[in-house]
């Protein structure tokens, strides 16, 4: 049987959804996914601190987690359960981003960056990846966690992303005026690089974003929630992106007013 706290989005891709509290206080909660390779293996995306209903549930499915091939770490920001994850799991492959690295140098790094085109290209048969352009992916400000590695799985037509996009559903009361949001993290304006063309290189990344969304079905996003329409109802993934991609629409123009 499924934890409550893992959502199972297809017969080969879990969704795992953790605790993290900003503050101490409020929970916005944080992610990762199990995903089933078409060779059999399994990938870990991202880490989250797992309660012990969540470990028995990827340790049934993965012989003890003998079966996971790697785990990708796609958010150069979230970096709190990498240790932990690794520790529970030692035998898997570990892929980060150069920050990940940093923050942890006594771990077995693999060489092989996850926001860059070799790493992609060793799970490519199961997944497509995108990393946005025309933005800070490091910025200096390690407050501004726009910028993350999405993961596209292909037989579930599920996007695991972290932060770049954000879904929020509402409290029940407010179905009536707006029962959701999605839309591109806040600090978009902070991390869009200061010169010609990065907001046009960031327009071009969100239409290839918007060809793959076109196909999606489940969107799993870092903090709060999951979006399936299939379950929820309302608009498609697509529908909802290109929605969020047009309110972008004027920050970007003044960008390009200031650097061209």
């Amino acid at each position: 049987m499924t934890p409550a706290n893992i959502v199972p989005i297809s017969q080969n891709f879990w969704n795992i959804r953790g605790d993290f509290r900003v503050g101490g206080l409020v929970n916005i909660g944080t992610q990762m996914s199990l995903a089933k390779r078409a060779n059999g293996k399994y990938l870990l995306l991202d880490a989250c601190e797992l309660d012990d209903a969540q470990r028995a549930f990827i340790d049934a499915e993965t012989n003890g987690g003998d079966a996971i091939e790697a785990v990708l770490h796609l958010h150069p920001f979230h970096t709190l359960f990498v240790k932990s994850l690794h520790a529970i799991y030692p035998k898997a492959k570990l892929y980060g981003t150069t920050r990940h690295k940093s923050r942890a140098l006594d771990l077995p790094w693999q060489p092989e960056l996850t926001n860059e085109a070799a790493c992609h290209a060793l799970f490519a048969e199961d997944f497509d990846f995108s990393v946005p352009r025309g933005v800070d992916f490091i910025p200096a400000n390690e407050s501004l966690h726009f910028s993350s590695v999405l993961a596209f799985h292909h037989s579930s037509r599920t996007l695991h992303v972290d932060d770049t996009l954000c879904y929020v559903r509402l409290p029940r009361l407010l179905h009536a005026f707006k029962p959701d949001l999605i839309g591109f993290h806040p600090s978009l304006t902070k991390v869009l690089e200061r010169r010609a063309g990065a907001a046009r290189d960031f327009r071009a990344w969100t239409d290839e974003l918007l060809a793959h969304a076109r196909d999606l079905e489940n969107l799993c996003t870092a903090h709060l929630h999951v979006l399936a329409p299939r379950e929820t109802g309302g608009p498609t993934i697509a529908e909802r992106i290109e929605k969020a991609v047009r309110q972008l629409d004027g920050k970007l123009a003044a960008h390009e007013r200031r650097f061209g």
